[in-house]
């Protein structure tokens, strides 16, 4: 496991090990003692995060699922990472300051095994590029509806590269970035 590239400030991209044999592959995606020591030396205080919940979405080509974030003070930390297929992941920072409303794009896929780390006030989502894209989430806090929150996808100038996003009634329904209030 290794911290690749900090793509947002906090926002961490790490490339994983894939260990193959005749019987297939085995990714190990998360060591505390690793994120630890990575994030001290960064100069992040106290321990990486301890979960609270774990799941997943399998989503075919073109489903755009985003722009999604807890508010506080159920707001939480993430790591994501791509199992099956391949998505390109969407991260917006949502936190008052410079970087306010800047937004950026990796491809996650299971060929490649990578994951992010995405601390708070970091809006997150994504669009699958193939069908079956399965998407692994661990999380800070548990998921509360009634801090549940979003800011539309096509609000903030990203290039989703699909002509016909398929998306939730949700995710539609979320308000755009220049009509958010940032608690961040």
């Amino acid at each position: 496991m290794q911290f690749d590239q900090e793509v947002l400030p906090g926002t961490w991209l790490l490339s994983l090990k894939r260990f193959e044999d005749a019987r297939g592959s085995f990714v190990k995606t998360y060591a505390r003692s690793v994120f630890d020591a990575v994030l001290a030396r960064a100069g992040a205080d106290g321990p990486a995060f301890d979960f609270r919940e774990e799941f997943y979405s399998l989503s075919n080509k073109d489903v755009v699922r985003g722009m999604h974030f807890q508010l506080p003070p159920h707001d939480h930390v993430k790591l994501v990472y791509c199992a099956a297929g391949a998505v390109q992941d969407v991260l917006l920072d949502l936190r008052k300051g410079p970087g306010y409303g800047r937004s950026v794009a990796v491809r996650l896929d299971a060929d490649t095994p990578r994951l992010l780390f995405i601390p708070k006030g970091i809006a997150h989502g994504f669009v699958s590029l193939c069908d079956g894209s399965l998407m692994v989430y661990k999380t800070s806090t548990e998921h509360a509806p009634s801090h549940d929150a979003g800011v539309r996808f096509d609000s903030f100038g990203h290039d989703w590269g699909c002509d016909a996003p398929i998306l939730s009634a949700r995710d539609q329904g979320h308000p755009a970035l220049a009509d958010f209030d940032s608690p961040f």
